[in-house]
């Protein structure tokens, strides 16, 4: 393996846990890399950008950072870590200084239907169990959509209104895999977050959960970040 960085760090975005990279971590391992999961509460970006941080410092050189959806958030704000090589968006959010992912939601193309996020007890966000399928993991087997459904991360609101403060894509080499088929950040809002980011794009046939669907396309994107493009 001729790569530049051997060391990858997973975060994952809202109303999920960091399981869901099982396929991509498996693969990654296979191949030699070294590969920590973050596990993040996403209550508050602060929080979560925190935890990557501190998973940051365990690493012994050169480090890819990959964030899905929010996590995308998470490491534009905990990305300009000393350790982070390249960061590395799955469908992801990739806002600029002073932008949350609720003003990026906001600002989605005209005609774009919303997520089904709905409001819960308490300052959190959850998406509607019935609709979760078709929003969240249309190309994953119903079964496992549903036991996401079930087992989702309530999403703090303040997490989804945080601004970033100093993204790492301003100064950092950014990769960015657009999923085609996401109904939850829309593909032309993915497309131009990533071109607005300098990333080397690739797109692949997706949903939202395109992480889980196609651990391959996100592998192989991750070594190109690893070996430098």
């Amino acid at each position: 393996m001729s790569s530049t960085a051997v060391n990858v760090v997973l975060v994952h975005g809202a109303f999920v846990d960091g399981s869901g990279w099982q396929g991509v971590y498996n693969l990654l391992k296979q191949d030699g890399y070294r590969v920590s999961v973050v596990q993040n509460s996403t209550v508050t970006l602060e929080g979560d950008a925190e935890v990557t941080r501190r998973v940051l410092d365990l690493q012994d050189g050169p480090t890819v950072l990959v964030g899905h959806s929010y996590g995308g958030s998470v490491i534009t704000e905990a990305g300009t870590h000393p350790r982070v090589s390249a960061l590395v968006y799955v469908a992801a959010f990739a806002p600029d200084k002073g932008e949350s992912v609720e003003s990026l939601l906001a600002d989605s193309p005209p005609g774009t239907p919303a997520p089904p996020i709905v409001p819960l007890e308490g300052g959190f966000l959850a998406i509607e169990r019935d609709k979760f399928h078709g929003a969240f993991a249309g190309d994953l087997p119903a079964e496992l959509a549903a036991f996401m459904a079930d087992s989702q991360v309530p999403w703090g609101v303040g997490a989804a209104g945080a601004a970033v403060t100093e993204p790492a894509w301003r100064t950092k080499p950014a990769w960015y895999l657009v999923a085609t088929g996401d109904q939850t950040i829309p593909p032309a809002a993915q497309r131009a977050m990533s071109a607005r980011a300098g990333a080397t794009v690739v797109e692949a046939e997706g949903s939202h959960a395109i992480y889980i669907s196609q651990p391959e396309a996100v592998v192989a994107l991750i070594k190109q970040a690893a070996a430098g493009g």
